[in-house]
């Protein structure tokens, strides 16, 4: 099973008025999503789900990708690590999982998966995570995918 985390991308602050789960995507947030999504379109397989949690800046993240999705209410804010896997089927689904969420929470899911217990770590705003499971011969293996931005910064 494929596993792609994908943070939302930048978002407006939040306010006293402003509930969090309805804060935007910034202009720059729109063109990182854009540049992620442009990406992931001629990534991703064809087959892949995509799961999105409610909150507005992740439904217009993955609006970027231009593929239709499923919003999962157990992606919110308000989720758990567990609940996204289970939401997902990690790691027995037979289709590639795209989850569009956000942090400290796919930090969360990655460390839960990679590490067997949770550890802080960060998966930056627009940025994507990509996992792989395989376990073909009985013995499972990991495969991490580099994004566009460290495929960029290797060349």
């Amino acid at each position: 099973m494929e596993l792609i985390l994908w943070r939302h991308a930048e978002a407006e602050p939040g306010t006293p008025d402003l509930p969090d789960e309805l804060r935007a995507l910034t202009p720059k947030g729109q063109r990182h999503a854009a540049r992620m999504g442009a990406w992931l379109e001629r990534t991703l397989p064809h087959e892949c789900r995509i799961l999105v949690s409610p909150a507005t800046r992740c439904v217009q993240t993955a609006d970027a990708l231009g593929r239709r999705y499923k919003v999962v209410e157990a992606l919110s804010t308000a989720s758990s690590a567990e609940a996204i896997i289970e939401a997902c089927g990690w790691p027995a689904h037979r289709q590639p999982v795209l989850v569009v969420g956000h942090q400290p929470l796919l930090g969360d899911v990655a460390s839960l998966l990679l590490c067997g217990q949770k550890q802080d770590w960060r998966i930056r705003k627009g940025g994507v995570f990509w996992i792989e499971h395989k376990a073909s011969d009985g013995m499972p293996y990991i495969r991490l995918v580099a994004g566009p931005d460290v495929i960029g910064k290797l060349r």
